[in-house]
């Protein structure tokens, strides 16, 4: 019986994945170092923000950044690029919201924390959250279960009780190894991702019910 619900929030709740990767694209070819698009999305999308910061050291060593320093510097590429744009997955937030009515829901993200609360207050969901887990908060990251399994402890709750809605293929083969169900978002038109072990996969969220699971 399902008793506790967690939502990615890149791809899932806001689409604001691909504004990540357009960001880190802008980012390294201002300090010149091209990358193609194909490039980026291997690095930034489905993945967490220090395995991205990882990735991007080992290849531009020469960035010399710290984490935060990096972090800092992509935000404001996509913030210029969110700006007219409605980042907002509907669908998505309208479930987070109804299922909030009936059990406890929490964000669980490989973004850094200060990214998940302006998300939390820019999709409205402040009242229907009751706690969020983000990058800084875990190591290693998706597709490691780490993250999942610290959301269940924080509910109350064992894995198995715990759904999982993910778009990415590492969030998906976390939330499975941690015993989870998982339901994936897959939006026509999007980077593909490998979510065959999912329970179940979905174009939009606005219509499902826990009862698909069963």
């Amino acid at each position: 019986m399902i008793k506790a619900v967690i939502f990615d929030l890149d791809g899932t709740l806001m689409d604001s994945e691909v504004l990540w990767v357009e960001a880190a694209e802008l980012y390294l070819n201002d300090r010149g170092h091209a990358i193609s698009h194909e490039d980026a999305l291997g690095v930034v999308y489905g993945r967490s923000w220090s395995d991205v910061y990882s990735d991007l050291i080992g290849r531009f060593p020469e960035l010399d950044e710290t984490i935060q320093e990096m972090e800092e510097s992509l935000r404001v590429y996509m913030l210029n690029l969110r700006e007219g744009r409605d980042v907002v997955i509907a669908g998505s937030v309208a479930l987070l919201k109804r299922l909030a009515g009936s059990m406890p829901v929490s964000i669980v993200s490989g973004s850094p924390c200060a990214d998940i609360e302006a998300a939390i207050d820019l999709l409205g969901v402040r009242d229907d959250v009751i706690f969020s887990i983000g990058a800084e908060q875990y190591d290693p990251g998706k597709p490691d279960p780490t993250c999942f399994r610290m959301a269940a402890e924080q509910f109350g709750v064992e894995t198995g009780q715990c759904v999982v809605f993910e778009d990415s293929a590492a969030g998906v083969l976390a939330a499975k190894a941690a015993g989870m169900a998982c339901v994936a978002l897959v939006r026509p038109g999007y980077p593909e991702q490998d979510v065959a072990s999912a329970d179940l996969v979905v174009e939009d969220l606005g219509n499902f019910e826990l009862s698909c699971l069963s």
